[in-house]
């Protein structure tokens, strides 16, 4: 699928709303798997790219040893913004970057980490290239990517709720970029054509989603994402009209209170 211009923006209020809402929903656990992931692997100097607000660089912080030099970039100033105002509790470097034109040396870094990134990227196979260019030989291309949106239980509540409020033009966001890059096959593909020669390793992760309440979860995805962006172009309802609709959606699905979904994702690490 194609990636919109919109569906890049994080801008305005969203960082915020993404950050203290949608990060601790879904990213942390994920973010926790990355960082051990990366341990591992024993780096001594370490990449990340579309690295949001922070939430794998501070765990990241917190697993690898102090001498690890750790560089955390995004494409998003404003993102990136927000990532240095909560901070990783050491030192480390937060850079402003385009993953498909990274400012670095060739073979720089034992380690590529990306969470949740390649989805947005225009030209995966490029951003890949970059990435294996910056790695040493040795070195690791480690990132995840959503699987189906049919396998992530409140993306597919609010998405479905959307698309019968807006039915005349739904917006399709989430399963546009989110959950558009699913297939080991066709990523297995991009690698290749990146000039990765060996074949990924694809694992597939399993988690839960929660928040406090089924509005909490529709304020995460309506208005914490680029999401908004497509519900606030369109006529038919108020921004915070799609999200109450969303919010019903959940509720129905999962109950008052509390709420607790089905979150997976795919794991790809590959050996430059």
């Amino acid at each position: 699928m194609n990636t919109l211009r919109t569906d890049t923006n994080f801008a305005g209020r969203i960082p915020e709303i993404y950050d203290r809402l949608l990060v601790p929903m879904i990213f942390e656990p994920y973010a926790d798997d990355m960082a051990k992931r990366v341990a591992a692997l024993g780096p001594s100097r370490l990449l990340e790219t579309a690295a949001g607000t922070g939430i794998v660089t501070r765990a990241m912080a917190r697993t690898l040893p102090a001498h690890v030099d750790i560089v955390s970039t995004d494409l998003n100033q404003a993102m990136l913004d927000r990532a240095e105002a909560i901070g990783a509790g050491r030192p480390l470097t937060w850079r402003q970057a385009n993953a498909l034109q990274l400012p670095f040396d060739d073979a720089s870094f034992d380690i590529v980490a990306c969470q949740f990134g390649a989805m947005f990227f225009p030209d995966k196979a490029a951003a890949f290239a970059e990435a294996r260019r910056v790695l040493r030989p040795g070195g690791t291309l480690l990132f995840n990517v959503w699987d189906r949106i049919d396998q992530n239980d409140f993306a597919d509540t609010v998405s479905g709720a959307l698309g019968r409020v807006f039915s005349a033009d739904p917006p399709l966001f989430m399963e546009r970029t989110p959950h558009g890059y699913f297939d080991p096959r066709t990523i297995a593909r991009d690698l290749a054509r990146a000039g990765f020669d060996a074949t990924p390793d694809v694992d597939t992760v399993t988690a839960r989603s929660r928040a406090t309440s089924a509005r909490v979860a529709a304020i995460a995805y309506c208005q914490g994402t680029p999401l908004r962006n497509e519900i606030e172009s369109r006529s038919g309802a108020s921004l915070d009209e799609a999200t109450s609709a969303c919010a019903a959606a959940i509720e129905a699905r999962f109950g008052a209170g509390p709420v607790d979904g089905k979150i997976q994702a795919h794991v790809i690490t590959v050996q430059r």
